[in-house]
């Protein structure tokens, strides 16, 4: 996929369009719990536009089987009752926070009976409504029949979706995590030029991918050093990379190459320098 101009910070869709597939997915799993959903949003990037990506949505949620909609219903709290955590849901169900006791106890007792009649969660696109209103709802949807109530459901789980998508796309992009390498031929005392170097990821999950130890890696770019030694042009790591490794092909008598392995902080620089002499180096972090 294509990467954003280095001239223009990247937007929230150009980082969505380029992030990993695992990010892009965990991004979209905190706006619809259910898999289906968010596979068929990650499939069509890249896109070249938010009503795009909108559309995506709609389509993937009107696509969504009887597993699909229960995976999505079942991260969502009943109104009234947002869970502890969940700053969205807390968001979205505003209208509820001034409540009256009377209005919460009836709310209460008006979920219950449509988890009895439904077997589901009651959901309604909540944000902008009030506790009078959420209530009204929710008493004229206990008459809908179950192909009816299906139908509302779908409805306002594409509106929720639409809407926290939207919110994700406001947000401002996550900072690159980026790496840069300099050598300096310490025997010579000049830079070391034309030299190939190597940046790669571990391309597995859990412990591995995290420190680095017993990683299988792919590499990520190479550059060749200019004439003061440096690679400066490395794109961006993975978000979700915390470790990563530089092979320096320097082919010298007593080092044919050099490996480093070494921790990331995501959004942050990271400046790897070598010094190489014909029978020593080191490498070490800089800025």
């Amino acid at each position: 996929m294509p990467l954003p101009s280095p001239s223009a910070p990247p937007t929230r869709l150009d980082w969505f369009n380029n992030a990993p597939e695992r990010t892009a997915l965990d991004a979209l799993h905190d706006i619809c719990a259910a898999p289906s959903w968010a596979g068929a949003l990650v499939s069509g990037r890249p896109y070249p536009g938010v009503d795009r990506l909108l559309a995506a949505s709609d389509a993937a949620t009107a696509e969504l089987d009887a597993t699909g909609i229960g995976q999505a219903l079942a991260a969502h709290p009943p109104i009234g009752a947002p869970a502890p955590g969940d700053p969205a849901s807390a968001r979205e169900q505003r209208g509820m926070a001034g409540a009256t006791p009377e209005l919460a106890a009836e709310m209460h007792e008006l979920n219950l009976a449509y988890q009895d009649r439904f077997g589901q969660v009651f959901l309604i696109c909540a944000t902008g409504l009030s506790g009078e209103q959420l209530r009204d709802a929710l008493r004229a949807r206990l008459d809908h029949t179950s192909g009816e109530e299906g139908e509302t459901v779908r409805t306002e789980l594409a509106k929720i979706n639409r809407l926290r998508l939207t919110r994700l796309l406001a947000t401002p992009a996550p900072a690159a995590t980026t790496v840069s390498t300099h050598i300096l031929d310490t025997a010579a005392g000049r830079p070391a030029a034309g030299v190939t170097v190597e940046l790669s990821v571990p391309d597995d999950d859990g412990e591995h991918a995290a420190t680095g130890t017993g990683a299988r890696w792919t590499v990520h770019a190479t550059a060749v050093t200019d004439p003061d030694g440096r690679c400066k042009e490395f794109p961006p790591l993975p978000g979700t990379v915390t470790a990563a490794r530089l092979r320096f092909a320097v082919s010298g008598p007593f080092f044919p190459e050099v490996t480093t392995t070494f921790a990331v902080r995501p959004g942050e620089h990271h400046h790897v320098p070598l010094l190489l002499s014909p029978f020593g180096y080191s490498v070490y972090r800089g800025s």
